[in-house]
C-alpha cells in the first residue's frame, strides 16, 4: 500500500510540474510592455561582484562582528567539575 502512495504522489508532482512548464511560457518575456524601460545589463564582473563577493564580504562582517563583540568564556565546560586524583574506591 506504501508503494501505491508513492507512486500516486510521484505521478501528482510531475504531473503538476509539467503543466505548470507548459503553462508559463517564456516567449511571453519578449514582449515590452507599455512603459517599460529596462537599463543597461550588467558584466560578469558586476554580476560576480554582486551576487558572490558581496554576500561573502557581509557574512564575514557579520561573523567577525559576533565574534568581537560576545562575552568571552573563559571556563570550559569540563573546569567545573572536580576530579580527585587519589580517589579509592569502595567495593
Amino acid at each position: 500500500m506504501d508503494k501505491k502512495n508513492a507512486l500516486r504522489a510521484g505521478t501528482l508532482g510531475a504531473g503538476t510540474t509539467l503543466m505548470m512548464l507548459l503553462m508559463s511560457s517564456p516567449a511571453l518575456a519578449l514582449i515590452r510592455d507599455d512603459g517599460d524601460d529596462p537599463g543597461p545589463g550588467l558584466s560578469v564582473v558586476q554580476t560576480l561582484g554582486l551576487y558572490v563577493l558581496l554576500p561573502l564580504v557581509l557574512f564575514g562582517v557579520i561573523a567577525g562582528l559576533v565574534m568581537v563583540l560576545s562575552p568571552n568564556k573563559s571556563k570550559t565546560p569540563s573546569s567545573n567539575i572536580n576530579v580527585k586524583p587519589d580517589a579509592q574506591a569502595k567495593v
